[in-house]
C-alpha cells in the first residue's frame, strides 16, 4: 500500500511540475492597463494596437476550467487586419515575432490544452511550442524540439488538443517559446482562437522523429545559397504549407503550396536570408515534416 501511494505521489508531482513549467498556463492572471488587460507573462499586440482602440487579446469568461481563458481575435484596423497573437514571453509588436520565452529544462512528449477556433479566410493560424538550448560555441539557440498545429477547419466548442513534439537532438533544453496565432500571414477579420489549460505531458529520453512523410519529400541542393527545390513524391488532398525556421524558432519564410499532385515541385528563393542552419517544415492538416537546411 505504501509503495502504491508513493507511486501515485510521484506521478502527481510530475504532472504538477509539467504544468507549472508554463507561466500563467490557464490564463487566470491578468494585469489591467486601464482600457484593456494583458495576460500576465504573455506578450500580445495590445500595447501597440491600443492606440487604434483595438484589442486582439482579451480575457474570456468563464474558462475551461477556471474563471478565464485567452481570446485571440484578428481585427480590422485603420492599418489593415491585425492578427491575434500571443507569445509566452516577450513579443516584438513590429515584426510580430517572439523575442524571448521562459526557462524550461524538460523533454516533454506532448503539448496539450483546450481550444476553440474559427478561420474565415484561407490563412490558418497556428499553435506551436519550440524548446531550445543556448549554444555557447556559436552564440546561438539550437532547436531541441518542435510541436506545431495549423488551425485547419473549425472547432466551435471547447475541445482537447494534444500535439507531439518532434525532436531534433538529444539535448536537454533551457528555454521554451509558445506561440498562439488566430490567423496566418494574411489574417481575416474575426478569425479567432480561444485557449486554456496549457500543459506539457510525458517525457522523451532520446531523439524522436514524429514525421510520417519523411520518405516522400526531398530537398536539394542542401547546402544552398540561392534556390532550393522541394520535391513531393506523393499525392495529397490537403493544403500544404512550407515554413523556414531559424535556430531561434522564428518563422523567416512561409508559403502556401496548395494541393499537391504526384511529383510536384516547389522552388524557393533563399538568397536574402542570413547564412546558417535552418529547419524547413512541411505542414498539412494531418502531418508535419521537419528537415534540416544549411544556407551558405
Amino acid at each position: 500500500m505504501k509503495k502504491l501511494f508513493l507511486s501515485f505521489l510521484i506521478l502527481f508531482l510530475i504532472a504538477k511540475l509539467s504544468v507549472a513549467q508554463i507561466p500563467n498556463f490557464s490564463f487566470e492572471n491578468w494585469t489591467s492597463m486601464g482600457a484593456y488587460s494583458n495576460p500576465d507573462e504573455w506578450g500580445t499586440m495590445n500595447n501597440t494596437s491600443s492606440a487604434l482602440s483595438v484589442f486582439t487579446a482579451t480575457k474570456g469568461t468563464p474558462g475551461n476550467p477556471g474563471a478565464s481563458y485567452l481570446n485571440l481575435t484578428s481585427k480590422t484596423t485603420s492599418l489593415g487586419v491585425l492578427n491575434g497573437i500571443a507569445v509566452s514571453g516577450k513579443l516584438d509588436s513590429l515584426t510580430m515575432r517572439p523575442i524571448s520565452g521562459f526557462a524550461f529544462n524538460l523533454r516533454p512528449q506532448t503539448f496539450s490544452g483546450k481550444w476553440q477556433h474559427m478561420i474565415y479566410g484561407t490563412s490558418p493560424g497556428i499553435v506551436s511550442a519550440v524548446i531550445t538550448k543556448w549554444n555557447t560555441a556559436n552564440s546561438k539557440r539550437d532547436t531541441v524540439a518542435l510541436a506545431y498545429q495549423l488551425l485547419s477547419g473549425m472547432v466551435m466548442s471547447w475541445a482537447n488538443f494534444s500535439l507531439n513534439f518532434t525532436y531534433q537532438s538529444g539535448e536537454y533544453p533551457d528555454s521554451c517559446i509558445i506561440e498562439l496565432k488566430a490567423s496566418g500571414p494574411v489574417p481575416t477579420n474575426q478569425d479567432y482562437l480561444y485557449v486554456d489549460a496549457l500543459a506539457f505531458n510525458g517525457s522523451v529520453a532520446g531523439i524522436e522523429n514524429n514525421s510520417i512523410t519523411a520518405k516522400y519529400v526531398s530537398i536539394y541542393p542542401n547546402p544552398s545559397s540561392s534556390l532550393i527545390n522541394i520535391d513531393f513524391n506523393t499525392n495529397s488532398d490537403e493544403s500544404t504549407f512550407i515554413e523556414l525556421i531559424n535556430v531561434n524558432g522564428e518563422v523567416v519564410l512561409s508559403k502556401n503550396a496548395g494541393i499537391l499532385s504526384l511529383n510536384s515541385k516547389q522552388t524557393i528563393d533563399i538568397s536574402s536570408l542570413t547564412k546558417g542552419v535552418y529547419f524547413l517544415r512541411i505542414i498539412t492538416a494531418s502531418t508535419i515534416e521537419t528537415k534540416k537546411l544549411i544556407i551558405q
